[in-house]
């Protein structure tokens, strides 16, 4: 695989600092994207998750305490819906997320990035 590694990610999240250190160790070379300093569009989020083959609910993390005061697994939202609520919340998405190509994966547990390497 030549193309390069893209982390999307939350410098404070301990899942995404393991992903980053597994990357070091491998060696391989890969860019840094702190999706709060840089936000994600909608059509940016929607590529990513495509690209992880996911529905858009499985990339929500429904345990942020957002997601529960939006009492957003309750509610019948459209796919369009969710990704305006995410993309305005970044902390509702599931991260990190690794990408290589047209490959992507969540890196919960941090090894999945192996699947990439």
């Amino acid at each position: 695989m030549s193309k390069k590694i893209i982390v999307y990610q939350k410098p404070t999240c301990s899942k995404c600092r393991a992903t980053l250190a597994l990357l070091k160790d491998s060696g391989q070379e890969f860019d840094s994207v702190n999706y709060y300093d840089m936000p994600l569009t909608v059509e940016q989020l929607r590529e990513l998750i495509e690209k992880l083959g996911l529905p858009i609910r499985d990339v929500l993390r429904n345990d942020e305490p957002m997601a529960r005061s939006l009492k957003l697994a309750e509610q019948q939202l459209s796919d369009e819906e969710l990704l305006k609520i995410m993309v305005n919340n970044p902390d509702l998405i599931q991260r990190p997320i690794v990408v290589r190509g047209d490959e992507a994966v969540l890196c919960r547990p941090p090894e999945n990035v192996m699947k990439l390497l």
